[in-house]
């Protein structure tokens, strides 16, 4: 990793670029209130750390930091669609989209005394077969005590647009069972390794493999036993949380997961599954709030 420049640096703290590989840049942050790491590969969100906090996202050892590869863990953009794209039922060009294998621009950095806020953008048009119109990806990071994302979807053609989309954060925990996520609990859920729906029932723990969207949009909190910690993750503008480890087995034929990684993390996703209409030349925006606190003991 070698570092470059200093970008932006005040009393609070300081932003500066390096790099992880010959096609992928990052920016460091180091504030009073936190630390965290952002990919413009990706526009993706690799690391964040509150003062006084162990690291909130997990980051696989065994990333892949090269052209047309996702980067494993942090917070990967899943965009234009969400696992296989509706008319390409075969799913020959493969999950998630293309948003987090693009070069992002860095817009903004302002460096403030609770946090440092970066924006990023990506622009394009005839950008994949399966998405021809022209459109404006705007990200913007708070990053502190708190962490904020929101995601602003620009339609830049004159005729409406659909997409599926989810913030695919990979969270940092002591293991999958020994984590509770109660609010999933009441909600419904597709459950993507049966193919089945299935009414709410009792979670017990994380432990996969467990791959399901859950039909709610309530705010989540993940319960670490182990660490004593409660992330609370609160959506906006999206209608299901997609909840996903895939399990030793799986882990264990991806080479972009390292050995036993699969038990450092769960993804808890905030996500719009069903297709979602944005009107010509008018924008949405998605996003999620965390907060990391202690477990109540009382």
């Amino acid at each position: 990793m070698d570092s470059l420049d200093v970008l932006a640096e005040n009393e609070f703290g300081k932003v500066t670029r390096a790099t992880l590989s010959k096609n992928v840049v990052f920016l460091e942050v180091k504030h009073k209130n936190c630390q965290a790491k952002v990919s413009l590969y990706g526009g993706q969100v690799l690391s964040w750390q509150p003062k006084n906090e162990r690291e909130v996202f997990w980051l696989s050892k065994a990333s892949q930091y090269q052209k047309g590869k996702a980067i494993r863990g942090g917070i990967p953009l899943c965009w234009p669609w969400f696992g296989a794209h509706h008319k390409d039922p075969n799913n020959k060009v493969g999950n998630h989209g293309f948003a987090r294998q693009r070069n992002w621009l860095l817009d903004n950095i302002t460096i403030k005394p609770s946090g440092v806020e970066i924006v990023l953008t990506l622009q394009g048009e005839d950008e994949h077969e399966l998405w021809s119109s022209p459109f404006e990806l705007t990200q913007t990071l708070c990053l502190g005590p708190e962490f904020n994302q929101t995601l602003t979807i620009n339609n830049l053609s004159t005729v409406d647009v659909e997409y599926t989309g989810a913030l695919h954060s990979y969270f940092y925990i002591s293991s999958p069972t020994n984590i509770t996520i109660e609010p999933l609990s009441s909600a419904n859920f597709d459950d993507k390794l049966t193919g089945k729906h299935v009414k709410a029932e009792t979670l017990i723990n994380g432990e996969g493999p467990v791959d399901r969207v859950y039909y709610t949009n309530e705010k989540m909190q993940i319960v670490d036993l182990k660490w004593k910690r409660v992330i609370e993750v609160e959506s906006s503008n999206t209608h299901e949380w997609i909840f996903w480890n895939p399990g030793t087995k799986l882990a264990q034929k991806m080479p972009d997961i390292h050995t036993s990684g699969e038990q450092e993390f769960i993804c808890l996703e905030a996500g719009n599954t069903q297709l979602q209409t944005i009107s010509a030349n008018s924008s949405v925006s998605i996003g999620q709030t965390i907060k990391v606190s202690s477990v109540n003991t009382k």
